[in-house]
């Protein structure tokens, strides 16, 4: 179950638009879809909603996205716990 305070996060998450667009220097969808963090979690787990990363549709779920084969992730040179953390700095900032 979701929490009132978890569902203010995510949506103040998916405003900030897609974090690996910005990083390779793309225009991505804003509101973003949110990427729950996949590192460190087991097969079929995922992480709580306090770890989530705004990404486009295409840099989520595209071809060359985070369930595809990573290219953009790749080419930026960064891993989900990197996206993660600019996901913060951007929130903080």
């Amino acid at each position: 179950m979701t929490t009132a305070a978890e569902k203010h996060y995510m949506n103040r998450v998916a405003e900030l638009g897609c974090v690996l667009c910005e990083i390779i220097g793309c225009d991505g969808d804003t509101p973003a879809n949110l990427h729950h963090v996949r590192e460190g979690q087991g097969m079929g787990q995922r992480a709580q909603n306090w770890l989530v990363i705004p990404l486009c549709p295409a840099c989520h779920q595209g071809q060359h996205g985070i369930h595809g084969d990573k290219a953009l992730m790749r080419l930026a040179k960064v891993d989900e716990i990197d996206l993660l953390a600019r996901t913060i700095e951007m929130l903080a900032s």
